[in-house]
């Protein structure tokens, strides 16, 4: 039997909807869930049925910024989710903006905000629906982690979060974990040039893998790439303060980079590169001419 899924949208620019039709095997989910809306695929009924009706589905996916006087269909986004949040069995947050705020979070629109968050606050306009909610960050998300997140509940599998409801099969480890510039960061070799496909992006060019949760090298994108393998900074898209200023610079005091990789201590990174900058790895230099 087919699961029935609701895709509404807050302040969102459908970066959500549209990775989601790269999805290789969407045929194949199709088969499986049966959206009864979404923006862009064809469904069983309309906006404005949806908003102006109750209809039954089992799991409410909900893309952009949620603000108390934006409104779809005449009807405010608040009061939309409020119909449908009480009655479904899971609420996912699709996107960095849906769980955090995102860029709309600055709109001139009142209180935007994150489904639970508001960058790392918990806030408490939804906070009765909170044991309900799988937060899918990322901007965009990448279509194989929703779709798999999706399967889970389909399934009832047993789906650990982290502290903001991420789920740890994809969350739990860092956008660096499986990048394949770690070498030169390893040995401090740096990167000159976007688009370079040697070099480390993190001293000089502001990469925000190695603090980022995120699958994006172990699952790559349309199976082929992601942001780093290119030659670019990951921008740290599927974490709360994302997005920040700056974002291809690498903010530093007396030369040390102000945010170090997740649970590195200062003293320990001092001592590490002081010892990597000691060797003078030829064949890393060479590659890089």
């Amino acid at each position: 039997m087919k699961t029935k899924v609701l895709w509404i949208q807050g302040l969102a620019c459908n970066g959500n909807a549209h990775s989601f039709l790269t999805y290789s095997k969407l045929e194949q989910f199709l088969d499986d869930f049966e959206f009864i809306y979404h923006p862009i695929i064809d469904s069983k009924f309309t906006l404005s049925d949806i908003v102006n009706n109750f209809c039954e589905c089992e799991i409410l996916l909900i893309e952009g910024s949620i603000a108390d006087d934006y409104k779809r269909s005449h009807k405010s986004i608040v009061e939309i989710i409020k119909l449908y949040a009480p009655h479904v069995k899971k609420i996912v947050t699709v996107g960095t903006c849906a769980t955090f705020g995102g860029i709309f979070k600055d709109s001139p629109y009142e209180n935007s905000s994150g489904f639970l968050y508001l960058e790392k606050e918990k806030i408490d306009k939804f906070l009765e629906y909170e044991d309900k909610v799988i937060s899918v960050s990322g901007c965009p998300v990448h279509p194989e982690v929703l779709v798999n997140t999706l399967y889970m509940i389909k399934d009832k599998l047993e789906l650990p979060i982290d502290t903001f409801h991420r789920p740890k099969e994809f969350f739990s480890f860092t956008v660096h974990n499986g990048c394949t510039r770690n070498e030169y960061f390893e040995y401090k070799v740096d990167n000159h040039n976007f688009g370079e496909k040697e070099g480390c992006m993190f001293y000089d060019h502001g990469c925000q893998a190695p603090f980022t949760n995120g699958s994006c090298n172990k699952i790559l994108w349309n199976e082929v790439n992601s942001k780093t393998r290119v030659g670019q900074p990951c921008m740290g898209c599927t974490e709360p303060e994302f997005p920040r200023i700056n974002l291809y610079e690498t903010k530093k005091n007396m030369g040390i980079p102000q945010y170090l990789p997740f649970g590195v201590p200062k003293r320990a990174y001092l001592t590490l590169s002081g010892v990597a900058k000691a060797f003078k790895i030829s064949r890393l230099e060479e590659e890089l001419f």
